[in-house]
């Protein structure tokens, strides 16, 4: 399918979302989108698919003016949009997932599972995806919902598909098998539009890219003409010289040491040490146990043996709240889920670790937490109408740095950072980057849990490599490179 949007304006109220939008994606083309949060990407896609309507454009497929006003107008036309958040249903099997308000019926009127089952095992199958239909999508990794996903765009023909972030929560291995389907998919006529803030993969899987900014064309280039720079550039409107600012420091005294920490089928004999102004990378496939072992040590996981010291004492972690009276933070991978609370403002989700500070005699004082709040915002660089907002409306690089902020109220020693970068956009990840290292000048001991190894290598001091539940080497950055920290990460190496 080709596709052509031209001028395509949208306006909210008295808000101008889009001005003279356009894109250009031709038959047989994996076509990237690019911009930073807020840019207009999802609005613009929202609008070839009928979620919304244009004001002012054309939208062409294979040179014929289209128009749509729904999704159903959008997806007759075969086009099909997989979205970062899944649209999934959890307790429905993986067959009435892909046929939902597409139920074949018999000629009796009845729904006919066994037709369903039998094409949606094709689909499944064409994908290389060995699953049984009929289990419970609730049943299989986020990778494979994705593909079911993707199985169920070819169910209706898809010609053109587009993807939002598709590999945000997958493996290393899971995203090798979805690059190598996309491109199958590619040969046999599938045209996609890639959105993704993960640079690196642009550059491996797509033909061209369309950067957009502040509700505008930039412009587009073919990835083999370009560079990651100028990317980057046209994205953010100024150079971004120094992607992964670092800050070269000696580390001060040992204040977190682990030692033979293990929990059966989670983590086993975990040792290390980490120093005060000192920021300590843990690498490793999902599913190594990187996250279980920072969960440990902030007292959400139990472990079964091993011991952990700060400043040199055993303690004992049983519970979050210790470990926030030890001096430690933790900003978890699913800021959504774990991180904030998205119906509340960004002022309550800011202060609710430390909302025993701002209470005298039982009142919560509330001229005190504006008063903080407004400080951190300005200190983070918070991109927020207001403290009174909700932070489920912000984007993700804001809501990322309000999660930052409340843990910096209660001024930890001791900072866990686990994917603080993920799904967050390029201006906004160096931003993250540079209070990382402020926190760093300032003493703060960090551990950075990362899938991005450019990321490990640009602000990490040393690097702990994991692999089926173990550490099995730790790098001075000095001596670490991508290629051997994916052999240590994949179980080689010596």
């Amino acid at each position: 399918m080709e596709l052509k949007m031209t001028e395509i304006s949208k306006s909210f109220g008295e808000v101008k979302v889009l001005k003279n939008a356009k894109i250009h994606v031709k038959e047989k083309e994996i076509h990237a989108l690019m911009g930073e949060n807020g840019a207009g990407k999802s609005t613009l896609m929202k609008i070839l698919t009928g979620v919304y309507t244009k004001d002012t454009g054309n939208i062409e497929i294979n040179g014929t003016v289209q128009d749509f006003h729904t999704i159903k107008d959008s997806e007759n036309k075969r086009m099909a949009f997989i979205h970062q958040e899944l649209n999934v249903l959890n307790e429905m099997s993986i067959v009435d997932n892909m046929f939902l308000g597409k139920e074949k019926r018999n000629k009796f009127g009845l729904i006919d599972k066994k037709s369903m089952v039998k094409q949606a095992r094709e689909k499944l199958n064409l994908l290389g995806l060995d699953v049984d239909p009929n289990a419970l999508i609730k049943e299989i990794s986020v990778g494979k919902r994705q593909l079911v996903e993707i199985a169920k765009a070819l169910l209706m023909d898809a010609e053109l598909i587009i993807m939002d972030e598709p590999t945000a929560a997958l493996t290393d291995k899971e995203i090798d098998l979805l690059f190598n389907i996309i491109r199958g998919l590619k040969e046999k006529g599938v045209s996609f539009v890639y959105i993704s803030h993960r640079m690196e993969e642009i550059f491996e899987l797509c033909d061209q890219i369309t950067v957009m900014r502040d509700g505008s064309f930039i412009g587009q280039k073919a990835t083999e003409d370009t560079s990651f720079n100028e990317i980057v550039s046209m994205m953010v409107g100024y150079d971004l010289e120094d992607r992964f600012p670092r800050i070269e420091m000696e580390p001060g005294e040992v204040v977190l040491s682990v030692k033979g920490l293990t929990k059966k089928g989670k983590f086993e004999d975990i040792n290390f040490e980490l120093r005060k102004g000192e920021i300590l990378g843990f690498s490793g496939l999902m599913g190594s146990g990187r996250t279980d072992v920072m969960h440990a040590i902030f007292g959400s996981v139990p472990f079964e043996s091993g011991s952990i010291l700060i400043n040199q004492k055993e303690v004992k972690i049983n519970s979050p709240i210790v470990a926030k009276k030890m001096g430690i933070g933790f900003i978890t991978e699913d800021r959504k889920n774990e991180g904030l609370i998205l119906s509340f403002s960004v002022a309550e989700n800011t202060v609710l670790p430390s909302l025993k500070t701002f209470t005298e005699n039982k009142f919560v004082n509330k001229g005190k937490i504006s008063e903080v709040v407004s400080e951190y915002i300005k200190k983070l660089n918070v991109r927020t109408p207001n403290q009174t907002i909700e932070v489920g409306k912000l984007s993700g690089g804001n809501q990322q740095k309000i999660v930052i902020a409340k843990w910096l109220i209660t001024q930890p020693k001791i900072l866990i950072l686990d994917e603080p970068t993920r799904g967050v956009d390029i201006g906004a990840k160096k931003e993250i980057y540079e209070i990382i290292n402020l926190l760093k000048k300032d003493g703060v001991a960090i551990i950075v849990v990362s899938s991005e190894l450019p990321e490990v290598l640009g602000i990490c001091d040393r690097v702990a490599v994991m692999h089926e539940k173990k550490i099995k080497k730790i790098f001075d950055i000095k001596d670490a490179t991508q290629e051997k920290i994916m052999e240590f990460a994949t179980g080689g190496g010596i």
